[in-house]
C-alpha cells in the first residue's frame, strides 16, 4: 500500500516537472502570449484622405510654390502712371510709354521705372536721346547716331566703359551733340551722369537733332527779344544759341512743349521725366519732322513683311 502511494506521488511529481520543462521561456518570446481572457487588440489604421482631397491639397501647394507672381510686386500700368502726369503733358507721355523706348522694347504695357515728376539724370537722358533719335529715324541711316563700343577711349573721366550708359554718352560725344574736349570744350572733362538734367542742357543737346544744322550766333538780347524771358542773363552762353534756335521751331519748340508758356526760363531748374518725354516726343524743324504719334501709326516690321509677302507676284 505504501509502495503504491509512493509510486503515485513520484509519477505526479515527474509530470509536473515535465509540464514546466515544456512551457516557453517568456524572455525568449518575440511577443507575449494572449489568452482568451486578454485578447490582442489590433491597431486602428490611420484614416486616409480621399484621393480628390489629397490631389486638391497637393495641387494648391504646387500652385502656390510655382506661381512666380504671388510675391512679385505688381508693375503700374500706363494708365496708372498717367494719373500723376500733368494734364498738358499726358498725350506726350502716353505716346512715349507706348513706344517703350526707355526700356528699349516696343509695345510696352507697363512702365516700372518711369517716375513722371522726378528729375531725370544727365546719364538717363543721354540714353533716352540716342535711343529715341535712332528709333524715330530707323529708316533713315543718315540721321541715326552710332552708339559707341567698349573699345573706344572714354571721352569723360567719370564715364568709363563699364558705365551702363557709356555707349550712348560716348556716342553722342563723338557725334558732337554733347559738348566735350572733342568739340573744343577743354574744361568738359567730366560728364556728371548722375547729376540732374537742367532745362538749358536739355535744349542744348536736343535742338541740334531738330535743326540738323549749325546753331545760330546768339546773345542775351536776341534771346530776350525772341522769347521774352526775364532771366536770360542766367543762361550759359553756350546754351543761348540752342535756346534761340529752338524759338525758330515755332509751336514745335521743345521749350513750349515741355515747359509750356513761361516768361521765366529757369535755365538751371531740373527737368522731370515727364518733361523729358515731352521734349523727345518730336524730332524735326518747323516744316519737317516726325513725332512719337507718327511712329506709333506706322505698321510694325512684322506687318510690313506680311504685306510684302501677300503682294501678288507678276508673271
Amino acid at each position: 500500500m505504501v509502495s503504491g502511494l509512493s509510486l503515485l506521488l513520484a509519477t505526479g511529481c515527474s509530470g509536473t516537472s515535465l509540464q514546466q520543462a515544456l512551457e516557453a521561456d517568456p524572455q525568449l518570446q518575440d511577443r507575449p502570449v494572449f489568452t482568451e481572457e486578454d485578447p490582442e487588440t489590433a491597431a486602428e489604421p490611420e484614416p486616409n484622405l480621399p484621393e480628390e482631397s489629397a490631389a486638391a491639397a497637393s495641387g494648391t501647394d504646387a500652385e502656390s510654390a510655382s506661381d512666380p507672381d504671388t510675391d512679385a510686386p505688381s508693375r503700374p500700368s500706363i494708365a496708372a502712371v498717367l494719373t500723376d502726369v500733368p494734364e498738358d503733358l499726358r498725350p506726350y507721355v502716353r505716346n512715349w510709354l507706348a513706344l517703350g523706348l526707355a526700356e528699349q522694347s516696343t509695345g510696352a504695357t507697363a512702365a516700372p521705372d518711369f517716375q513722371p515728376n522726378q528729375p531725370i539724370t544727365r546719364g538717363d537722358f543721354a540714353h533716352w536721346l540716342l535711343t529715341a533719335n535712332n528709333a524715330f529715324y530707323q529708316d533713315v541711316p543718315a540721321k541715326r547716331i552710332r552708339p559707341s563700343t567698349a573699345s573706344a577711349a572714354p571721352t569723360f573721366q567719370d564715364v568709363p566703359t563699364s558705365h551702363p550708359h557709356f555707349a550712348a554718352i560716348q556716342g553722342l560725344a563723338e557725334a558732337g551733340i554733347i559738348p566735350s574736349a572733342k568739340t573744343g570744350n577743354a574744361t568738359a572733362v567730366n560728364f556728371r551722369p548722375d547729376a540732374p538734367l537742367t532745362r538749358e542742357t536739355l535744349v542744348l543737346w536736343k535742338v541740334p537733332l531738330d535743326t540738323r544744322a549749325a546753331l545760330p550766333t546768339a546773345n542775351a538780347e536776341a534771346v530776350t527779344t525772341a522769347w521774352g524771358f526775364q532771366d536770360t542773363a542766367q543762361v550759359e552762353p553756350l546754351a543761348l544759341r540752342a535756346v534761340l534756335a529752338d524759338h525758330q521751331n515755332g509751336d514745335f519748340a521743345n521749350i513750349r512743349r515741355a515747359f509750356g508758356y513761361t516768361t521765366l526760363f529757369q535755365p538751371q531748374k531740373g527737368v522731370t521725366e515727364a518733361e523729358a518725354a515731352a521734349a523727345l516726343w518730336r524730332f524735326g524743324n518747323q516744316t519737317e519732322g516726325i513725332s512719337a504719334e507718327d511712329l506709333l501709326a506706322r505698321p510694325s516690321p512684322a506687318s510690313r513683311s506680311q504685306a510684302v509677302a501677300e503682294e501678288p507676284t507678276s508673271r
